[in-house]
C-alpha cells in the first residue's frame, strides 16, 4: 500500500501548533503561566521553522511532563484538537482528501507528543499517527520515552516500523515537510514535497527538484518575501493613480470578507481579470481566475498567470479538470471568478443586451454549494478592445470611466443547470447599468473594434 506522510508544524499548521497545546494543558490544570520567552520561541519557530536548540528543549519535554496523568493529556488533546483543525492551511484538506480519494494511507508524523494529538488526527482522518510516546507506568508519565524520539534520523526509523508493521510501501508513497531535518525521511519515499521549506530544505529541494508547495495557495503559486504575487500587488492595485481608468466600484459588500465565493461577471475587454483583480484588491481577496489555456502557450505569460493562481481551460475539450480544479479552490476558501460568456463577444453578439453564459458557473456552484456573486462590468472596452494588441494609457485626466457593480447572491434552485444559468445571467445583468439593457445599432468603427486585430 501507499503513504502520504504528513509533518505538522509549519506543514499542515501554518506555524508551530505549541501555543494551541499549552493553552489546552493550562485549561486541563497540567501547567501553570507560560515560560517567560515561551511565545518568542514560538514565534523564532513560525519564522524559520526547526533547529537544534528548539529539539533539544524538546527532548526535555518527557521529563517536563514527569507526573501527568495521560488521561488528562489525552483530555488536553481533545480540547486544543478543534483549534488545531480550525489552523490546518487551506490546501491541506484538499491534498488530505485527493490522497484519500486514491486509496493512500494517511500518516501524521510529528515529534510532538502523540497522547496529546489523538483527537487532532481522527478529526482529520489520518490512519495511523508517528509521534513520540511519553512514556506512563500505570498512566502517570515517568519522566522517559516509548520508543523513538519522532525527529530527523528518529523519524525516518519510526515511520520504518509503521510502514513494516502494516505493509506499508514507502518506494511508491509520498511526504510532506518543511524541515531541513526530515530530508532523511524524504529521501526515502518517491514523492517528496517540501511544504514551506526552511532555507536548507528550499536549497535541497531546488537541487534535487523536488516539488515545492505552499498550503496556503493554490499549487504552482510561488512566494515572495513569504507572500503570493496577488498579495504583494494588493496595495498598488488600490492606488487610484496607478489604474489605467477611473474605476468605479458597487456593491463591495456583497463579497465575503472570507470563505469560499464564485464570481460571475460579464466579458468586454481583455482589461476585465485586471479589472476585478483592482475591485477584490478593494476587500483584500486575491482569486483564482479561469483562464483560456492560450494564455499557459507562451513561457512569459504562463509564468505570469501561473503566478496568479490562474486555471486554465481547454476550450472544447469537454475536460472536467477546470472545474475541479475550481472546486478545490473553493474547498480551500478562495474566490473563483469565471466569466461565463467564454470569449469576448464578436460583431452585433457584443452590443446585444441579451447576455449568452454557458453553464460553467452554475455546474461550479451546483459541485461546490459556494455562493455565487454576480458582477457586472461595463466600459473596459474603451481600454482594451479586442482589435488591439495591448491596452491604451490615457493621461490621467483624460482617462477614461469603467464601472464594476456586485450583486447580491445569486438564489440558485441547484436542481438544474439550465435555469440556474440563467439566474446567475439575470443577475449578472441586474448588476450592469441602465444602458446596457437598451438595443441599439453599433457603427462600422464599433463593429470593427470586437475583432481581433489583423
Amino acid at each position: 500500500m501507499r503513504a502520504a506522510v504528513f509533518d505538522l508544524d509549519r506543514t499542515l499548521l501554518p506555524g508551530a501548533s505549541g501555543p494551541t497545546i499549552a493553552a489546552a494543558l493550562r485549561e486541563v490544570g497540567l501547567t501553570g503561566k507560560p515560560l517567560p520567552g515561551q511565545n518568542l520561541l514560538f514565534k523564532v519557530f513560525d519564522l524559520v521553522g526547526e533547529n537544534r536548540a528548539s529539539m533539544i528543549l524538546a527532548r526535555q519535554g518527557p521529563r517536563a511532563a514527569k507526573g501527568w496523568s495521560r488521561a488528562v493529556v489525552r483530555e488536553a488533546g481533545k480540547v486544543a484538537a478543534p483549534q488545531l483543525v480550525n489552523q490546518v492551511q487551506p490546501w491541506a484538506r484538499g491534498l488530505l482528501e485527493r490522497h484519500r480519494s486514491e486509496g493512500d494511507v494517511l500518516v501524521l508524523a510529528t515529534t510532538t507528543p502523540a497522547d496529546v494529538l489523538e483527537s487532532f488526527a481522527s478529526e482529520l482522518g489520518f490512519d495511523h499517527v508517528v509521534a513520540t510516546r511519553y512514556r506512563a507506568v500505570h498512566g502517570v508519565y515517568d519522566g522517559g520515552i516509548d520508543g523513538h524520539f519522532v525527529w530527523g534520523p528518529g523519524k525516518l526509523r519510526a515511520v520504518r516500523e509503521l510502514a513494516r508493521e502494516v505493509d506499508l510501501d514507502l518506494g511508491s508513497s509520498a511526504a510532506y515537510s518543511d524541515s531541513y531535518f526530515d530530508v532523511p525521511l524524504l529521501n526515502e519515499v518517491a514523492h517528496p514535497v517540501a511544504v514551506n521549506p526552511d532555507p536548507r530544505l528550499l536549497a535541497v529541494a531546488t537541487l534535487r527538484q523536488w516539488t515545492v508547495r505552499h498550503l496556503d495557495s493554490p499549487p504552482g503559486v510561488p512566494k515572495v518575501l513569504g507572500r503570493e504575487p496577488q498579495r504583494l500587488l494588493m496595495p498598488f492595485m488600490r492606488v487610484p493613480q496607478l489604474q489605467l481608468a477611473d474605476i468605479e466600484l458597487e456593491g463591495l459588500h456583497h463579497v465575503p470578507e472570507s470563505g469560499p465565493a464564485i464570481v460571475a461577471a460579464n466579458h468586454r475587454s481583455y482589461f476585465d481579470p485586471l479589472a476585478i483583480g483592482y475591485a477584490l484588491a478593494a476587500v483584500g481577496r486575491p482569486a483564482r481566475f479561469l483562464a483560456k489555456s492560450e494564455l499557459f502557450d507562451s513561457r512569459l505569460s504562463r509564468e505570469f498567470v501561473e503566478a496568479m493562481g490562474a486555471i486554465p481551460v481547454f476550450r472544447g475539450t469537454g475536460s472536467a479538470e477546470p472545474l475541479e480544479q475550481a472546486a478545490e479552490a473553493l474547498e480551500a476558501g478562495e474566490i473563483v471568478v469565471i466569466l461565463p460568456q467564454g470569449t469576448i463577444p464578436r460583431g452585433e453578439a457584443f452590443f446585444d443586451p441579451e447576455l449568452d453564459f454557458k453553464p460553467g458557473a452554475a455546474r461550479l456552484a451546483h459541485l461546490t454549494r459556494a455562493p455565487v456573486v454576480p458582477l457586472g462590468i461595463w466600459g473596459t472596452e474603451a481600454i482594451w478592445p479586442r482589435s488591439s494588441r495591448v491596452p491604451s494609457i490615457s493621461l490621467p485626466w483624460d482617462r477614461p470611466s469603467v464601472a464594476l457593480r456586485f450583486g447580491p447572491p445569486v438564489p440558485l434552485k441547484y436542481r438544474k443547470i439550465g435555469p440556474d444559468t440563467r439566474r446567475i445571467r439575470d443577475g449578472v445583468l441586474q448588476a450592469l447599468p441602465a444602458e446596457a439593457a437598451r438595443q441599439r445599432t453599433p457603427t462600422a468603427d464599433e463593429l470593427a473594434a470586437t475583432h481581433p486585430s489583423g
